[in-house]
């Protein structure tokens, strides 16, 4: 494991000081593609401080968080969720109410989580709500009443490792977060960040108890506490689901709506939280206006079948749950338009969803095994800045990028011709698969819609070679990011680096990204 505290102080530049890292473990800081050389440019990491056990506890993944101007009615309903000065500091008797109603010792100091604190507290009574809320409101030295003037601006990157979700500058040089969150009893698993929420709850976050926030990131920014502020709860205690959350997606298109992957294999469907902040004496709550509902659903019959239930209640939240397969899904991703939804599950199936009329349209199994889960391949994404070169003379041709990373440390990177890629159609019996080199209508009769493809045979499929193929971390990866400046790898002990594209400079403000960075399909 690199010591990055160490290297941070005896360089003043993050680069070199990663490259020196890098050198000593047999690492090199560059590699070569035909459009240049991609440069380390910054490591990012946890604190040294983290004990070795916490790294089992599960697998980093990392997301991209470009926060800019807060519209204006985004900015209206984050001030609503964070306290002002009128209650910030409150009198003696208003905490003695307070520690009385929540159980805390009267001295005030004690955060108030009005859902039974971080996911930690007891377990809800009957079955799970719409949404709970966790506040916040102190008056010890951790106040969320803005102590830290930062106006939350910038590119941001964060992780999980252990129980923590660590936060850091993008562009910054040093290596250490600048805010953590920690979970307690519960680890952060999976996290989405959605650029266009229109409400200021922009980051999702999925744990292995099953349970589901959405928060504010500005918010978070701008406390200098280690709790979730400003929270929306979801499936409390893992009331309504207790298995592990796989994997969680906002859904493009439709306003604060996500979605949130389990490992039991069901697929729950969220709608945004109506709430409002009422402010009543000596204490202020959140109370949803649709009401609790029935958030039950009915007994599942068929595991291995795909199917879909509604909630019972038109005030109930999760509105619908999708099973999509026996055992837990591993990766789900929209199209840009939110009308298609694509999962791979631990089955080693990958299936296509007509989203908005809840159908499966196709799927097919990997002969290697479950797709994402225990092999070599542990992430893949689709580079969509990058633009294949062109000359004079030569015909226009459908070129894509993509990478892949696994537990083989390496970054692979790929380039996918169309033209070049030899597709078999299909095998008659008792005959020889055909081919073409085109699209075909044949290939879409072929198959019936909502059918499942067995695994194919390996002389079935067509081949490609990595185009590179590079040992970028000391132990495995686990997730991929690619932004227009750079490429950003993190391995599953909590490491990320940073590799510039080639003709980027050095400068520590080059690594912002204009667009999401997704491995989505159109």
């Amino acid at each position: 494991m690199i010591n990055t505290t160490t290297a941070v102080a005896a360089q003043p530049s993050s680069s070199s000081s990663s490259n020196t890292a890098a050198q000593s473990l047999g690492l090199k800081s560059f590699f070569k593609t035909p459009e240049g050389r991609y440069k380390l440019h910054y490591d990012k990491t946890h604190p040294s401080s983290l004990l070795p056990y916490a790294l089992a506890k599960s697998i980093t993944q990392i997301t991209l968080a470009d926060l800019k101007d807060q519209p204006v009615q985004a900015a209206a309903n984050t001030s609503s969720l964070q306290p002002t000065s009128s209650y910030s500091v409150a009198s003696s008797g208003v905490r003695y109410v307070t520690s009385k109603f929540l159980g805390s010792s009267g001295n005030g100091s004690r955060m108030l989580g009005f859902v039974g604190g971080n996911g930690t507290g007891s377990k809800a009574n009957g079955g799970a709500s719409k949404s709970s809320h966790v506040g916040g409101l102190n008056n010890g030295g951790n106040s969320t009443g803005g102590s830290n003037p930062s106006d939350g601006k910038g590119t941001y990157l964060i992780f999980n490792v252990g129980d923590t979700l660590y936060v850091t500058e993008l562009n910054s040089e040093e290596k250490d977060p600048i805010k953590s969150i920690s979970f307690g009893n519960s680890n952060p698993i999976c996290h989405a960040f959605d650029s266009k929420a229109k409400d200021g709850h922009d980051f999702l976050i999925g744990l292995n108890s099953g349970d589901v926030y959405s928060v504010s990131l500005r918010l978070q920014l701008q406390d200098v506490g280690k709790k979730l502020v400003g929270a929306h709860h979801y499936n409390k205690d893992g009331a309504l689901n207790s298995s592990r959350c796989t994997c969680i997606a906002w859904i493009p298109e439709r306003d604060g709506a996500f979605v949130a992957a389990h490992a039991d294999g069901n697929l729950y469907i969220y709608e945004k939280a109506s709430l409002n902040l009422i402010i009543n004496a000596s204490l202020y709550h959140y109370i949803s206006k649709d009401g609790p509902g029935d958030s039950t659903f009915p007994v599942i019959k068929d595991q291995t079948q795909f199917s879909v239930a509604h909630a019972r209640s038109s005030k109930s939240n999760p509105i619908a749950r999708w099973h999509i397969c026996q055992g837990p899904i591993n990766a789900i991703t929209f199209s840009a338009d939110g009308r298609h939804l694509a999962t791979v599950g631990r089955d080693g199936y990958l299936r296509v969803f007509d989203f908005l009329n809840e159908q499966l349209i196709c799927g097919g199994k990997s002969y290697y095994g479950a797709l994402l889960y225990g092999l070599q391949v542990s992430g893949v994404a689709f580079d969509s800045y990058w633009s294949p070169p062109t000359s004079e003379g030569e015909s226009e041709n459908a070129v894509y990028r993509f990478g892949s990373v696994g537990q083989d440390t390496q970054l692979l990177l790929w380039d996918l011709a169309m033209d070049e890629l030899v597709v078999p159609l299909r095998r008659p019996p008792g005959g020889s698969p055909t081919y073409s080199r085109t699209q075909s209508s044949h290939w879409d009769s072929v198959v019936p819609v909502g059918t499942l493809q067995p695994a194919p045979s390996t002389k079935d499929v067509p081949k490609l070679a990595p185009l590179v193929a590079h040992r970028v971390h000391s132990e495995p990866l686990s997730g991929l990011i690619f932004s227009q400046e750079s490429i950003l790898t993190a391995s599953r002990d909590g490491h990320v680096k940073i590799w510039t594209r080639p003709g980027v400079s050095d400068s520590s403000d080059t690594c912002t990204p204009t667009k999401p960075a997704t491995t989505g399909f159109k």
